[in-house]
Formats: structure tokens, C-alpha cells, sequence
């Protein structure tokens, strides 16, 4: 009999004390970050697949393009002595930038499908034109017989050659060229095309000729010219300008985007002419281009373009909406332990561990419904799901329809609110806090009495 009290009492205590309830409801917290690294570990494998199935449409479509120049490329042949009295001949390339370069053009936006993942693409009509000023290389201390005039080369840069479309007819002068694939040498452009030209170093050089290309996500340009200007249309209404130069005048609208760049020699640290990789920084500067696959800024030979991006990404964002999954937890258990003590009804901690299993599944939701449906339509649907998952489950458990209906406004309020974060960008750290800071003072107002209230109830639990 002594036993059977004992253990009543023990059970009693176990079932009435909120330190022994906040403990266990604290490791089912601990517990329930097994399963939101699972999500969060879900949604990193779900957009690498994307990414996989994305890149293999950019490769066969064409991927990012830059392109660099024309340039002229002249051979300059000159001896060095060697043993026994002899001379040894050696050949260098001598490098000319244009002086003036306009492109224009438009940049039409496609779609593409690869199994449910959607990609944005682009086919770029392009007109470029310029010209070179007289061929004077002064300060290069260099042989005017040496320069060999003849072997001259007009070389194009393009960085995905997979992505031309049309032919290249260079209009030179009052000649006609085809373009070739390859370049002679690959001193300051890697890749492209190229021909053999004839130039007369005493005259001025003008050019022409059209681009037609496919690419993907960006288009960018290096500022080969003394005096450059790119002008690009599009109907993709999402544009991200980067790289080292911005527009000097653009338009952005529902309809789509229209942007102007200028670039002077004097907004670069490179001339006009030079031998080898005369700009500085060679291999280097191409493989410092790009940063986390965006220009960068700070890239030193002075690239620039658009990127065109998907306005919304399911996979980043559904990511940050499970880094609040813990956060959404607890905010859960506390309204249940309150409306415990409210109620005065004793709710087993496999319920509460259930409850938090369903507010981890709104992830799970989220995620599938938002490979098929627009991200907010998503949220929506897996909101509503586990809301009243959550509702009438609460309802059952403290016996009254009205508590359930309360828990279920509660969890939807705060459902709204972080979607709400999810929206703001530059915010959301702000309207975060303030709204965290908000949440904390009204535990804080509901629980001031808590120590109080327990001790005059238990004079009456002994009688």
C-alpha cells in the first residue's frame, strides 16, 4: 500500500511540476533538430539535382558568354644572338585595341524544361562595330621592319563557341571576311574567331559585322576600346547588371530591361597596345573573372554585362524558410504548456512530441508542393495542411473545440508572419528581431505570476 502511494505521489509530481515538463519539452526540442537537418539536408539534394539538370541545358545550349575585342594581333620577328656568333630569330605578337566600339543589340529571353526544372535562356542578336586608329606602337622600342604587316590578324573573343548560330561576315575596310574558328595566339583572348586581314598601319581601320548566339544565365563584355558603348535590349523584365562597370543610363520594367554602358581607356589600368598579355594579369585575370559563377567586381581586366535570373528560386527560399523550423517548434510547445496550465488539463509529452513532428512536415510541404507550384501558392497549401493538422488535433486533446481553434489562429499568425520575412530582403533581419522581441515580452507578461500561482495551488493539492 506504502508502494502503491508512493508511486501515486511520484506520478502526481511528475505530472504537476512545470520544471519536469519544460526539461522533457527542452530535449524534444533537441530531439526535433534531427529531423529539420534531415529537411534542410532534403532541399540541398533536391536543387544539386536542379543544378545538374540545369548545367546540362546550359552546355548543349550554350553557356555564359563573354566577348572580348576585335583586336588586331601582328607577328614581330626579331633575332637574338647566339653561340658561335650566330642569330637566332623569334617571333612575338604585337596587340592593338580598337579605338572606338559600339554594340547593339537584343538579348530574347527562352524558356527551357528539363523534367520539372525551368530555366531561363537567351538568343542574342548583336551588331558590332568600330575602328582602329593608325598603327603607330611608340614607346615599345621595337624594329618598324620587324613588325610583319602582312601576317596580321583580326581576332574576335568569344568564351562558348557552341552558342554561335550564324555565320561571322567581317565587313573590313571595304573587304568582306569569314571568320574563322580558333585565334593564332591565345596571349589576352583564349578562344574565338579569327582571320587574316591586310593592314596598312598609316590608315584608319573600320569594322562591322553581326553576332547572332546562344547563352545562358549571363552575357558579358571586356572593355577592349578607347571608347566603348554597349547598348542591350530585352524583353526579360529580371536583369542583374554586374561586373566592374554599371549602366550609365537603364530602364527596368514589367515589359523588360534596356541598359547603356560607356567605358574609357581611362577607366581601365591597361593601354592600347602591347606585346603578349599586355593587360597584366593574363591567366590569372580570366580565372579571377567570375565570383561564386557572378562577375566580380573587383576583376581587374574590367568585365561587365547582364545576368538574366530567375525571379524566383523554390530551393533558396524554402531553405530559409526551414532555418525558422526550430524556432516554429517552440513557439508551438509554448502555446500548448500555456494553454496546459490554462486548461488545467495534462497533456503526455508524446503529444507534444507528435505536435512538433507536424510543424517539421510543413517543410517536407513546402518543399514538394513548391517543384510544381508557384513558391507562394506552395506555403499557402502547406500552411493551411498543417494548421489544421495542428487545430484539431489541440481541440481533441484539451477537450474543447474553442482551444483547438485558438492554437490553430496562433499557428496561422505566425505562419503569415514569416512569410511575410521570407518577402523582405533587405528587412527581414529587422522586422525578425523586432517581431522575436515582441513575441518574448508576451511570455514574458503571461508567465510574471507563474511562480505564484503554483504555489497557492499546491496548499490545496495536499488537502
Amino acid at each position: 500500500m506504502s508502494n502503491t502511494n508512493t508511486f501515486g505521489k511520484i506520478n502526481q509530481w511528475a505530472r504537476n511540476s512545470i520544471s519536469l515538463k519544460l526539461s522533457v519539452i527542452g530535449v524534444f526540442v533537441l530531439i526535433l533538430l534531427i529531423p529539420s537537418e534531415m529537411v534542410q539536408s532534403l532541399i540541398r539534394e533536391r536543387e544539386t539535382t536542379r543544378n545538374q539538370a540545369v548545367s546540362e541545358i546550359w552546355r548543349t545550349w550554350g553557356d555564359r558568354q563573354v566577348l572580348a575585342g576585335p583586336v588586331i594581333s601582328v607577328p614581330v620577328v626579331s633575332l637574338k644572338s647566339a653561340a658561335a656568333g650566330t642569330a637566332e630569330s623569334y617571333t612575338r605578337y604585337l596587340h592593338f585595341l580598337p579605338e572606338n566600339l559600339s554594340v547593339s543589340g537584343e538579348v530574347t529571353p527562352v524558356l527551357r524544361y528539363r523534367s520539372i526544372y525551368e530555366v531561363v535562356l537567351y538568343s542574342g542578336k548583336l551588331a558590332v562595330s568600330g575602328n582602329f586608329k593608325p598603327l603607330l606602337p611608340k614607346g615599345l622600342n621595337v624594329q618598324p621592319a620587324d613588325i610583319r604587316w602582312d601576317k596580321a590578324y583580326v581576332t574576335f573573343g568569344i568564351s562558348d563557341m557552341k552558342g554561335v548560330k550564324e555565320n561571322i561576315d567581317l565587313h573590313w575596310n571595304d573587304s568582306v571576311y569569314r571568320m574563322q574558328p580558333g585565334v593564332p595566339v591565345h596571349d589576352i583572348i583564349k578562344g574565338g574567331v579569327s582571320i587574316p586581314v591586310s593592314v596598312d598601319p598609316s590608315l584608319s581601320n573600320t569594322f562591322s559585322f553581326k553576332l547572332q548566339l546562344n547563352g545562358s544565365r549571363l552575357l558579358a563584355f571586356l572593355p577592349f576600346a578607347s571608347d566603348m558603348n554597349v547598348n542591350l535590349t530585352s524583353t526579360w523584365a529580371n536583369p542583374s547588371f554586374e561586373g566592374a562597370f554599371i549602366p550609365t543610363d537603364k530602364t527596368v520594367s514589367h515589359k523588360g530591361f534596356a541598359a547603356k554602358w560607356k567605358v574609357l581607356e581611362l577607366n581601365r589600368n591597361y593601354g592600347q597596345f602591347g606585346f603578349d598579355d599586355f593587360i597584366g594579369n593574363g591567366d590569372k585575370a580570366q580565372n579571377e573573372l567570375f565570383t561564386n559563377d557572378r562577375i566580380s567586381p573587383d576583376n581587374t581586366i574590367g568585365a561587365f554585362g547582364v545576368n538574366l535570373i530567375m525571379p524566383v528560386d523554390q530551393y533558396q527560399r524554402t531553405t530559409r524558410a526551414a532555418k525558422y523550423g526550430v524556432l516554429f517548434v517552440i513557439l508551438t510547445f509554448v502555446t500548448f504548456f500555456f494553454f496546459e496550465l490554462l486548461r488545467k488539463k495534462y497533456v503526455h509529452p508524446l503529444q507534444y512530441l507528435i505536435v512538433g513532428f507536424a510543424v517539421m512536415l510543413f517543410y517536407l510541404l513546402l518543399l514538394s508542393f513548391a517543384e510544381y507550384l508557384l513558391f507562394d501558392l506552395a506555403y499557402a497549401i502547406a500552411a493551411i495542411v498543417v494548421t489544421l493538422m495542428v487545430m484539431l488535433y489541440a481541440g481533441a486533446i484539451f477537450s474543447n473545440r474553442k482551444y483547438g481553434i485558438i492554437v490553430g489562429l496562433i499557428l496561422f499568425m505566425l505562419y503569415a508572419y514569416f512569410y511575410t520575412l521570407l518577402q523582405l530582403q533587405l528587412y527581414s533581419l529587422l522586422f525578425g528581431a523586432i517581431g522575436m522581441a515582441v513575441m518574448l515580452s508576451v511570455i514574458m507578461l503571461l508567465t510574471r505570476n507563474l511562480h505564484r500561482e503554483r504555489q497557492t495551488e499546491e496548499p490545496e493539492a495536499e488537502e
